[in-house]
């Protein structure tokens, strides 16, 4: 069972870091089932080429080391998706699973210092 949230009243950080931890909590509860397993993975995946999307672009004022590492991550991620599929260890799930949780504490702790800006005033992430 999964919550809806409006997301409406959040910051861009904050709305991101609740798509991150909403897909960590989706992919672990359908674990077990293959077809809703795959409807996860892929939107997963989809939210991972979106902020390697979002990090991209010229106007972004996060970090170089910053986007850098989100953008190894969702390639990781969509590699780690497109080679394992459903067949994906748990071991392996848990690494995305992790990987979600991680990167959206980050975000939140972003936006809680300077209001979604890091070190000297550069946004902390997507």
């Amino acid at each position: 069972m999964t919550t809806k949230v409006d997301k409406g009243d959040m910051e861009t950080p904050e709305q991101e870091a609740f798509s991150l931890s909403q897909s960590a909590v989706i992919l672990d509860q359908f674990r077990n089932d293959p077809s809703l397993l795959a409807s996860a993975l892929e939107k997963n995946m989809e939210l991972w080429v979106a902020i390697r999307m979002l990090v991209s672009r010229k106007d972004n004022k996060m970090t170089v080391e910053t986007r850098d590492n989100l953008t190894k991550l969702s390639k990781f991620v969509a590699e780690t998706t497109m080679n394992h599929g459903v067949d994906i260890s748990s071991e392996t799930l848990d690494t995305l699973i992790n990987i979600n949780l991680q990167i959206s504490e980050g975000l939140l702790e972003g936006a809680n210092k300077g209001g979604g800006k890091g070190k000297a005033g550069k946004k902390s992430c997507c």
